[in-house]
């Protein structure tokens, strides 16, 4: 049951009420945006909210059970501040949600009705749906471990203990030339072989994607010229010239954190679990008895 502020609750008991809904939304980014259904700017803790996104919301669905609740908030593309290309690019993904109730006429009068995160946001041509889920999604998430042959930790994080900041691991470039949506020449990579950077990332530093990060699919070297190709191709387009740091990968198996990383003391895997062909196994009479894959 939820407390209302006495002044809330007196405007709800004359029958007759001014009420709007509002939304504040921070990014991962620690942006934070203000909405309403309201036909002009309302205003409280610091953050105004716009009506000019069109926003409005659907039901409130909820449940007694662990399920996870949801509320859909319907808008409109043409706003400057949610665009389709920022939905494309992820900037709104799993970005932390209220949802408030507030008197219009008196901002102080308002109850926080649930708070979420973006979940699916479905896009049409000139406007877009997203799913406000319930905190309840988080029970959902599987977390812990993974009984697994491969290391399971995130390479250069403190589980992992790399130091990916090392110039044997770390450099910088620029795009020479473009040659697909994904791929590119790249200058400033000649002390890295072949493969290095592979399943490593790119965090781009000037250009269109400055301040984001992609996946390395692969890392060529021809005559002496680096030639990246990234796991999926940006949402805006990479250009001439755009400058970005670069970080070495791992397949995570053991062999290449030993031999690349010098990191086998720090290997999150079980490189000797049984694998799909134990199952195939037989006895035999001589030979096959040392353990290895048959």
């Amino acid at each position: 049951m939820k407390s209302l502020d006495p002044g809330l609750q007196a405007h709800l008991d004359e029958g007759t009420t001014t009420l709007a809904w509002v939304w504040r939304i921070t990014r991962a980014d620690d942006v934070t945006f203000g909405f309403t259904d309201h036909n002009r700017t309302l205003s409280f803790d610091g953050t105004e909210f716009e009506p000019e996104s069109g926003l409005t919301a659907s039901e409130v669905r909820s449940g007694s059970d662990l399920s996870v609740d949801a509320q859909d908030a319907e808008g409109v593309l043409t706003s400057d501040r949610i665009t389709e290309t920022d939905i494309l690019d992820g900037r709104w993904d799993a970005a932390q949600v209220e949802v408030w109730r507030v008197n219009w006429t008196d901002t102080s009068q308002r109850v926080l009705m649930r708070r979420g995160a973006i979940g699916q946001i479905r896009r049409g041509r000139l406007a877009f749906v997203a799913e406000v889920r319930s905190l309840a999604h988080v029970l959902g998430q599987t977390v812990g471990r993974t009984f697994q042959a491969s290391c399971d930790a995130a390479l250069g994080d403190a589980r992992c203990g790399a130091d990916l900041e090392d110039p044997v691991f770390k450099g910088t470039g620029a795009v020479i030339d473009l040659l697909r949506d994904r791929a590119f020449t790249a200058s400033g990579l000649g002390s890295f072989a072949s493969g290095w950077c592979t399943f490593g990332t790119v965090e781009w530093t000037s250009g269109a994607n400055a301040g984001h990060k992609a996946e390395v699919q692969g890392h060529d070297v021809t005559d002496g010229v680096a030639i990246l190709t990234l796991l999926e191709a940006p949402v805006r387009a990479i250009a001439e010239g755009d400058a970005f740091t670069i970080r070495a990968g791992c397949d995570k198996r053991i062999e290449t954190c030993g031999a690349k990383f010098a990191n086998t003391a720090n290997f999150r895997g079980f490189p000797h679990i049984p694998g799909q062909d134990a199952v195939l196994r037989y006895a035999t009479k001589d030979g096959g008895h040392e353990g290895g894959v048959l």
